[in-house]
């Protein structure tokens, strides 16, 4: 029996995609695991195109592989093999290279390359249709629920339509049967995954019904069963269609918990960025959210960096989220990447200037975020338990993703809910906080 060792880079949907795989190679008698860490015959690299370093952090991957077995097979797959697939073919040691198209292929591929020194499976981006319903079913509590794949939103800094082609959407039949799988483990919490989850669409040949995400919510709600919660990963401000965040309020199973991506607070770049929305709109979602959920968590990505952005653009953006009830930010500074519109924009940004901005945004969320905690202190909430240390705590998130540590007088175990109340905040690990709470029994 052949053992093959995964490896994911990269957002929530990679690693969806990653165990499914998995799942697959070990139907075809494949003796899998999910880490590089183990001496493997086969090691897969599922990579991403969003991160930086993609071809410094593939490397570095590969090399670790080989020191492991030096006689081992590499194939890399996924986002950066279907951007780049002849720099990664060209790495020493690789021996397949899978594309978009390809990659749910993997287990027969597999086979091949035991009769060839390099094998490269790329094809068009436009060539890519069909849809993969996948989720990741290796922890204990949380699983990433695949709904909605590729992307039609031309943002002009974005690889991500190259790397995943258009958008599409999985069957309800498909994403029911893969909840039933996901019941089966036992797993409370699923995460609604996609690249723009809020685009989802699917028309159905037989009853002719056009479903959007609302109704697949719903639909995942009727039938959740032992699932105590759900969440949607991110949505696009201009998809967060009012139903959806009154849907969620009047939910018992789906978290108020919003993942909003901003971009900047200022419309000139997101009119550079080509984004569908203003500021003015995502404000109007935030406060509506907050109208209806007062103890609603809203996280938001926010870009740094992005060619023509002056002081007075990202004071913009800086004072913009200042205002808003946001409770953290996921900040990130804009890379060039080549075949981008944005690639050969003047007013490229200083990376200095760069580096000193996403420090100001990180000190921002840290406020916002320490805020956001103590607004919620002596309060009750329900907190599915992740883990327990050494010591006794346990550790997991509230419905509305406080990170909550705290003590049971009872004997508890990881994926029980418990309620608490949260009693004051701590650091946790550096410049992370957590919520110490006391369960109430």
């Amino acid at each position: 029996m052949k053992t093959v060792a995964f490896h994911t880079l990269g957002c929530k949907l990679n690693y969806s995609e990653t165990s499914a795989i998995s799942r697959k190679c070990t139907d075809k008698g494949f003796h899998c695991h999910e880490s590089f860490d183990t001496e493997a015959d086969i090691y897969v690299l599922n990579t991403c195109s969003v991160t930086e370093n993609a071809d410094k952090e593939a490397r570095q991957l590969i090399r670790k592989a080989l020191r492991i077995n030096p006689d081992a097979k590499i194939v890399v797959m996924g986002c950066f093999a279907q951007l780049q697939p002849e720099k990664i073919s060209s790495i020493e040691g690789v021996n397949l290279v899978v594309g978009t198209q390809d990659k749910f292929r993997l287990p027969d591929l597999l086979s091949e390359i035991c009769h060839h020194e390099k094998l490269v499976y790329h094809g068009g981006i436009g060539e890519v249709e069909h849809f993969h319903v996948s989720s990741s079913i290796g922890g204990r509590t949380r699983s990433f629920l695949k709904v909605q794949d590729g992307c039609d939103y031309p943002c002009t800094y974005c690889t991500i339509p190259l790397a995943r082609g258009q958008s599409r959407s999985g069957s309800p039949e498909d994403i029911l049967n893969e909840l039933e799988i996901i019941k089966k483990q036992g797993i409370k919490e699923i995460v609604l995954t996609g690249v723009n989850v809020g685009d989802y669409k699917y028309h159905d040949p037989k009853s002719e019904k056009k479903l959007k995400l609302l109704d697949l919510l719903k639909l995942l709600e009727d039938n959740s069963g032992t699932i105590s919660r759900f969440r949607i990963s991110s949505i696009e401000p201009n998809l967060l269609h009012d139903d959806i965040i009154k849907f969620v309020a009047s939910s018992s199973k789906f978290m108020p918990h919003f993942h909003v991506p901003l971009q900047s607070g200022s419309n000139a770049i997101l009119g550079k960025m080509k984004r569908r929305y203003r500021r003015e709109l995502y404000a109007e979602k935030v406060h509506l959210i907050k109208n209806f959920m007062p103890h609603a968590c809203i996280g938001a990505d926010v870009m740094v960096g992005f060619p023509g952005e002056t002081d007075e653009l990202f004071n913009e953006t800086r004072e913009f989220l200042h205002a808003l009830p946001v409770s953290y930010l996921h900040v990130f500074t804009y890379s060039a990447r080549p075949n981008t519109e944005a690639f050969s924009m003047q007013g490229h940004v200083n990376e200095k200037v760069k580096k000193e901005r996403n420090k100001i945004l990180r000190i921002l969320s840290d406020k916002k975020t320490s805020c956001f905690y103590l607004e919620n202190l002596n309060k009750n909430f329900h907190v599915l338990t992740e883990k327990i240390d050494e010591q006794g705590f346990a550790y997991g998130h509230t419905e509305n993703y406080i990170y909550a540590k705290f003590l049971s007088k009872k004997p508890i175990r990881a994926n029980e809910i418990k309620t608490v109340s949260l009693l004051e905040i701590q650091p946790e690990n550096g410049d992370n906080i957590i919520a110490l709470a006391n369960a109430i029994e």
